[in-house]
């Protein structure tokens, strides 16, 4: 077994403490939720794929790599899963954050722009915001892809606005 040296853990908490640094905020309820938190920028960082946590999924697993804001964006968030084979993460919906998906391995079926479109390793899938989207994975092995999802400046306020607005 490798035993992680200073340098090791030292680069492990910093990554974790800026890509989780809103785990305080989530799961503390609605008095969390109004309380304005001071975010740390994400500054130029690099995700070692063998050092992100795995953590198992009905579906198959996924991988957190960061979720943070950034100089220009209100949040960054990417994250990795793989599918089982013939699985997908969930039904077709559609949300105001853009998408960029990379499958890394396998096949998969995308919705995109109304059509299921098949595409293997290498293949890059932009989902435009507030259109209905979806994947599956459409091979014989696993599927993995890498998703990053972005929140341009005000996104998120004017979200929770419209939210606390239906309450």
């Amino acid at each position: 077994m490798i035993t992680p040296n200073r340098r090791d853990l030292a680069v492990a908490v910093l990554t974790a403490s800026v890509c989780l640094g809103l785990t305080g905020f989530i799961g503390q309820g609605p008095v969390a939720a109004t309380v304005a938190t001071p975010k740390s920028i994400m500054g130029s960082v690099a995700f070692d794929w063998q050092k992100l946590v795995v953590k198992q999924t009905k579906v198959g697993e996924s991988r957190a790599v960061c979720r943070a804001p950034t100089a220009t964006l209100d949040e960054l968030e990417m994250h990795v899963t793989t599918l089982n084979k013939g699985q997908a993460p969930h039904a077709p919906h559609q949300h105001a954050d853009e998408e960029l998906l990379i499958v890394k391995e396998g096949t998969v079926e995308a919705l995109v722009a109304g059509d299921w479109v098949k595409l293997g390793p290498g293949s890059v899938i932009f989902q435009a915001a507030n259109i209905e989207h979806a994947i599956r994975n459409a091979g014989e092995g696993q599927a993995t892809y890498h998703v990053i999802k972005w929140n341009s400046p005000g996104m998120i306020a004017k979200r929770e606005a419209a939210k606390a607005a239906t309450k």
